[in-house]
């Protein structure tokens, strides 16, 4: 689509719970107190008041050392190790006249092994030091005045700038949404680096900002921002704005936050509110830790022991030296006359014995400092350093595809990698490729396509039958060819279906609806190349790209929207031809994780009234009309199949309505929008969900997020060894369980304990508002929810029964409290699997701490997004994965 008709496009008007009106109420009130005492002058970065507040610059460093601290970080690292400690007390030591060998012969390998370390130390910083360059040295576009945009640095930002950033950038700070290239100034933004998450997130502008969309605008734009002060918290964001005397409060809906990425928007203005480590993704990440092999912990104990024996032996030494000294001269007889002790120094004095043993047991030490193995530290950071390199040279984890080796950024931690207890993983690009492909369905009752998921794989390998592929007369050099698919997203294969016959089956005319439902039930803005006429699209999911990749492949292709439009081209199945066909999109009813569903409805060119429906089947079955139920018993076992075989479903069911009915809707829908109090989404929940009933079911469908290669057989190796496995991701619960099972992380006959505060009682006391009552509601329950848990798992200990924990977020916060945690630790410790949703950065990082202190065990992290970096620093080990989440956390990690 061009880029004009896609920035005309009110998708305000489509979307019903994003783009909502937020009142001057609750946080706001707290303006101007401590912790929002932050005041933001955009436009006027050189303003004097902005001057004195003195904001940090947008320079980020992610280095271990600078030039400064470098030299006295680096020895102090250095002498944290005993026998180097050891070995500059005695080269001090060797300077004066107790030591029986020259300084040099003491002094000199103690230089070279500090030396060659640091140089080691030195060039992996240098190479952390070199992205830190290419970041910082990103270029936006900066107002200059009179109208003007130039490119600039990103490290030369400062509050206050205006800066218009185009589609696919990343956001150089956390700006203030202002205008888009939208009418309505939406934006769509990709936030996986930071949360996970890999659906878009919709932001709007406020009204007031929506007109300024081209540069001339801003030539005498003022305006003065009064914000919350930096914080690490990603979802929460309150402040107002002091436009031309109009006070507009603001919320996350208008915040665009560092490290998340512009999609499907040409472009959009902002005002930067935080830079550099004041921004919310640095606020969320930890100081670099400096790691320390437990092989190296082991050889300071050595050392320990070695430094016993040569002390006993020193001073047993200088014991037997000071007495046989004494004895040296006794009555005026000289007993070791050759000595001359009545004509000596204080080293060999009978009068002075005492000192004399003393100063003997100093030099003793030195003479026997050969028995602390100096060498050894040497030949290990060889052996490091050679393992690094064969390590980085491992063709087995060489990246065909992206053209990649494996690259360990520090040599220090090489040996932890073979005693790891438990492994805690990012989901999104880690354990999946964030690659959703259609891959079955089920349309009347009858279930089509014949892929072969992953699990379906592993799982009959594990039971030691024929793959599922021979038993459904797939061939083995046919499935070798089509391993990838040809089209992303797509990878159905079922020959009653695909190529237009679906028009020969019995149910022709519902595997048409079916079909027209994947292409109108969306959100997806499709592309039009103008030389091929390819339709692409972008659309906020993956999932929902999927369905309209599908329904494109099979006869109903999504070419083009308008506000009020959708245009397809269908295939026809009287003519058997391709025509156009135009809906009017009436309403857009989004889905979101309480709904569990989204619907849309339209109107035909026949003048019918329809509302389509797409959900989850814990909430579309229920909806169903007493004679809209003829296939739901085939249905249901089928999506039980598709579950089992790790594939994500949706129940699609539709109705149609009548005029009077539609125009009483959408009287209360309108009304419902425009609310502007604490109900707003009550009230528009309770209008839908008396249009959403009564459908008439059609069918479901199976996706399947691909994993990465191998994962299910990876994980059940890794189980059988006694490794335990936690998935931490800032995914929502419902996605994170299908992934569990799609890896083989949750398995059938495994009992979930789930601990969540999404219930009736905290939803109510919410909607209350006292945070105090809430607080301790929420703890109370968390408390209770893990103690009975706990009871379970403990009742069972004498049986077979594998148990799985999964958590939110919101009960992570207080299962992560210091009086609650050790009991939270207990439960976790006793199950077989453990997913934590919807975890911040902050959050991962301190689970994984938890497991490392609580266990005392190598705890390993693995990640690829900005959001993991907190948690591979806290690891043990941390492994950065260059996956779909983007380079950033290769960017930013330190192992």
């Amino acid at each position: 689509m061009a880029d004009g008709r896609r920035g005309k496009l009110h998708l305000s008007k489509i979307y019903t719970y994003a783009c909502g009106k937020t009142s001057l109420k609750g946080d706001h009130e707290q303006i101007g107190q401590p912790g929002f005492s932050r005041v933001v002058f955009c436009n006027e970065p050189d303003h004097f008041e902005a001057k004195i507040r003195n904001y940090a610059n947008n320079y980020v460093r992610t280095t271990k050392y600078t030039l400064a601290s470098f030299l006295p970080k680096s020895l102090f690292e250095q002498f944290r190790r005993v026998a180097n400690f050891f070995f500059l007390v005695t080269g001090i030591l060797s300077f004066t006249d107790l030591a029986p060998y020259s300084a040099v012969s003491a002094i000199l390998p103690l230089v070279i092994v500090i030396s060659a370390t640091m140089v080691k130390e030195g060039v992996e910083d240098w190479q952390r030091k070199q992205q830190d360059i290419e970041v910082n040295n990103r270029k936006v576009k900066v107002h200059v005045g009179d109208g003007t945009f130039h490119d600039t640095e990103w490290r030369n930002l400062r509050v206050g700038d205006i800066v218009k950033v185009e589609k696919d950038q990343f956001f150089p700070a956390d700006i203030l949404l202002l205008s888009s290239s939208y009418d309505d100034a939406i934006c769509y933004v990709e936030t996986m680096s930071l949360d996970g998450e890999t659906n878009l997130k919709l932001k709007q502008a406020l009204e007031a900002t929506s007109s300024l969309n081209e540069d001339s605008n801003f030539q005498n734009f003022k305006a003065v921002i009064k914000c919350e002060d930096p914080n690490a918290n990603l979802y929460t964001f309150v402040g107002t704005m002091e436009l031309e005397e109009q006070h507009c409060p603001l919320n996350p809906q208008q915040l665009l936050l560092r490290d998340s990425k512009l999609r499907n928007t040409d472009y959009i203005y902002g005002a930067v509110i935080f830079t550099g480590h004041d921004t919310k993704v640095i606020q969320n990440s930890t100081e670099a830790p400096s790691k320390r092999s437990r092989v190296e912990k082991k050889m300071d104990k050595l050392i320990y022991f070695l430094f016993f024996v040569l002390f006993l032996i020193s001073f047993v030494g200088s014991i037997i030296f000071g007495i046989t000294t004494k004895d040296d001269l006794k009555n005026g007889r000289m007993t070791r006359w050759y000595l001359r002790p009545d004509d000596t120094t204080i080293y060999f004095d009978p009068k002075r014995a005492p000192v004399a043993a003393i100063l003997h047991f100093l030099t003793a030490v030195l003479l026997y400092t050969y028995m602390i193995p100096i060498s050894l530290y040497v030949s290990i950071e060889i052996v490091k350093v050679l393992q690094s390199i064969f390590i980085n040279q491992d063709i087995h984890m060489y990246d065909k595809e992206t053209d990649k080796p494996a690259h360990a950024r520090t040599s220090n931690l090489n040996e932890e990698l073979g005693q790891v207890d438990t492994i805690l993983s990012d989901k999104t690009g880690t354990l999946t490729c964030n690659s959703m492909e259609f891959i079955k369905c089920s349309v009347a009752g009858t279930a089509y396509g014949r892929g072969v998921t992953e699990v379906e794989r592993a799982m009959e390998k594990r039971k030691g039958s024929p793959l599922a592929r021979e038993m459904n007369g797939w061939d083995e050099d046919e499935d070798a060819q089509i391993g990838k698919p040809l089209i992303k997203g797509y990878n159905f294969k079922d020959e009653r279906i695909v190529h237009g016959n679906w028009v020969n089956e019995h149910n022709a005319d519902v595997i048409q609806g079916f079909l027209r439902l994947l292409a109108l039930c969306h959100t997806a803005i499709p592309e039009v190349d103008e030389v091929t006429g390819h339709v692409s699209y972008e659309a906020e999911s993956p999932d929902e790209a999927a369905f309209v990749i599908a329904a494109r492949e099979l006869g109903f292709e999504f070419y083009k929207r308008t506000q009020t439009s959708i245009s397809l081209h269908e295939l026809d199945p009287v003519s058997g031809k391709k025509v156009e066909r135009v809906y009017d999109l009436l309403n857009v009813l989004e889905f979101n994780s309480t709904r569990k569903r989204m619907s849309v409805i339209v109107r035909n060119e026949e003048g019918k009234l329809l509302l389509l429906c797409k959900g989850a089947d814990s909430v579309m079955f229920e909806r169903l009309d007493k004679n809209g139920r003829q296939f739901e018993e085939d249905t249901r076992n089928h999506v039980n199949e598709y579950a089992d075989a790790g594939l994500r479903t949706l129940i699609l069911a539709y109705r149609e309505l009548d005029e009077e009915e539609y125009k009483e809707f959408n009287k209360k829908f309108n009304e419902a929008k425009s609310s502007v109090n604490a109900d707003r989404e009550a009230l528009i929940d309770e209008v839908t969900e008396k249009m959403e009933r009564n459908l008439i079911l059609l069918g479901a469908t199976a996706v399947e997020d691909k994993l990465q290669l191998g994962v299910p057989d990876c994980i059940d190796k890794l189980a059988q060894a006694g490794i335990k496995i936690w998935v931490l991701t800032g995914d929502k619960m419902e996605t994170a369980i299908n992934i569990g099972f799609a890896c083989s992380l949750l398995r059938q006959g495994m009992k979930q304990i789930i601990i969540s505060l999404e219930t009736p009682d905290i939803k109510a006391l919410e909607k209350v508002g006292d945070k105090a009552v809430i607080t301790k509601a929420s703890k109370e329950s968390v408390v209770h929810q893990i103690t009975a848990g706990k009871a379970q798992v403990t009742a069972s200990s004498g049986s077979s029964e594998a148990y799985a924990l999964i958590i939110d977020g919101k009960s992570l916060a207080y299962a992560l409290q210091d009086d609650v945690k050790n009991l939270f630790l207990e439960l976790a410790i006793g199950c077989a699997s453990v997913i934590c949703c919807r975890s911040s950065p902050k959050q991962k990082a301190l689970v994984t701490r938890l497991v490392k202190l609580g266990t005392g065990k190598t705890t390993l992290a693995i990640g690829d997004g900005a959001n993991d970096v907190g948690m591979l620093q806290e690891a043990d080990i941390g492994i950065g994965i260059s996956g779909v989440e983007g380079m950033q956390v290769l960017n930013r990690l330190y192992l």
